[in-house]
């Protein structure tokens, strides 16, 4: 007999206990679970709800389930339908009639609510502290890296001269953000449902501020209608992690073009590289195809949860249990890639040759060459026009800029003289960018500087 049975006439049919269970993947909360309930009957034996001795000896048997479940020695039943009911059913049989008591002032509803948000606080936590690692390796290839130059790029052309340390930053702005986005995920998980019953709350004299206390919340949820039917926070989270991947795919991407032939900047380690089956020359780099890969799966378990939450009225909704599969999986994706990819990045060797050479091709310093202009005083559209006349006929003689001589340069605009040589080098197209922001390495060794003290002053 189910533990809710008590109303029916017969036993569910066997095909429904399989596709109604939820314990195959909701066993991953036990430890939440367990803790929730402990702290839910701790307040029932304080607020006299039910008897001192009974909250102690279920405080008792929910400390030795939860010995046994971290040391394996428990198996979950699929017909108990989910850790919750397990949990119980597993007291009941140590503990006897002082274990129906625990389910008192509480339904399922707010108790699945309780073990997603703990869930979701603790993950996000971890992946910060992932994010943080990945954000360090950042700033040592940075720091080595300040007069790397190498080109920059738009619509994947090249575009003007930066430093492999500028561009390195940016991924640390974008990596930072996701830190601050799951910071903002934990603060919203961090709000405590337990009390808030089916629906309607509870007749019993509950403390849930004291439960909010002994867990760890900040808060308590307002509304019990919100409090059972709220799945905001996983959304948060989903949402948080698609974009921390789409970071990652960015950054795969630039590493797999990088590490092409046709570009050559990055030679990835061999631990983080496979061959091919056919091809004995091939080193692929499939971690990083892989990450950029597996980020669609985490958009789909976004869009999943959005689409199973998009209709439900209130309060709970069976629809609801679709919620936990799609957190564990894209936790589950999150967290591997960023392990992986922070130990790829970290071993990758930048060939600073090959970037400095990159850079001197396709004109990077036509902009620079068009400043040059316009400080001597001509207006920078009329600049821009002489500058791009200058490159087709660069283009037409197969020269860069700094091949041509002077004379041929003031064939264009006698505002051209002998310093233009040393203002259009690769070396002063970056040095002179040192404003906040730039690539200059003064301003990029600002930014590492102030990146680092964020990194030591950040806390979730």
């Amino acid at each position: 007999m189910k533990l809710w049975g008590g109303r029916f006439e017969k036993q569910t049919d066997g095909l429904v206990d399989d596709f109604h269970s939820s314990i195959t993947f909701d066993k991953r909360l036990y430890k939440q679970d367990i803790q929730g309930s402990i702290a839910h009957a701790t307040m029932l034996g304080e607020q006299g709800v039910i008897p001192t001795a009974d909250a102690e000896r279920i405080v008792e048997g929910l400390n030795g389930i939860l010995e046994d479940v971290d040391g394996g020695r428990v198996q979950f039943e699929i017909d108990a339908e989910d850790i919750h009911m397990n949990v119980e059913k597993l007291l009941i049989e140590r503990i006897g009639e002082a274990g129906k008591r625990l389910h008192t002032g509480r339904s399922r509803n707010d108790q699945v609510a309780l073990d997603g948000r703990m869930y979701t606080k603790d993950e996000a936590k971890r992946v910060c502290s992932l994010l943080s690692d990945l954000c360090r390796v950042l700033l040592r290839i940075a720091g080595e890296n300040l007069h790397t130059v190498m080109p920059g790029y738009t619509h994947l052309q090249k575009a003007q001269p930066i430093t492999l340390a500028h561009h390195m930053m940016a991924y640390f702005q974008m990596f930072t953000r996701d830190m601050d986005r799951m910071r903002d995920c934990y603060r919203r998980s961090d709000v405590m449902p337990l009390g808030s019953g089916a629906l309607a709350g509870t007749t019993y004299p509950l403390n849930r501020e004291r439960v909010a206390e002994l867990l760890g919340f900040s808060a308590i949820t307002p509304n019990s209608l919100d409090g059972v039917s709220d799945r905001d926070f996983m959304l948060d989270f989903l949402s948080a992690a698609s974009i921390c991947m789409m970071h990652l795919s960015r950054f795969c991407e630039e590493l797999i073009l990088w590490s092409s032939h046709e570009f050559r900047f990055v030679e990835m380690d061999d631990a983080f590289s496979t061959g091919s089956s056919i091809m004995p020359q091939k080193k692929n780099p499939d971690v990083a195809e892989l990450i950029r890969g597996k980020t669609g799966r985490v958009y789909g378990d976004l869009m999943g949860l959005l689409t199973a939450m998009k209709g439900l009225p209130l309060a709970y909704n069976k629809d609801m249990q679709e919620d936990k599969e799609a957190l564990f999986d894209a936790r589950d994706t999150l967290v591997k890639s960023l392990v992986v990819f922070t130990h790829m990045l970290d071993a990758c060797r930048f060939r600073k040759d090959v970037m400095a050479r990159g850079a001197e091709g396709g004109f990077t310093n036509a902009t620079d060459a068009a400043d040059y202009l316009v400080k001597k005083g001509m207006p920078f559209r009329e600049a821009h026009a002489v500058i791009g006349r200058l490159v087709l006929h660069c283009i037409k003689e197969n020269k860069a800029l700094l091949d041509l001589t002077l004379p041929e340069l003031q064939e264009f605009s006698l505002l051209f003289d002998q310093d233009v040589f040393e203002a259009l080098s690769m070396r002063a197209c970056v040095d002179l960018r040192n404003i906040p922001g730039g690539p200059a390495p003064e301003a990029v060794q600002a930014s590492i500087d102030a990146g680092k003290a964020w990194l030591e002053g950040f806390s979730i």
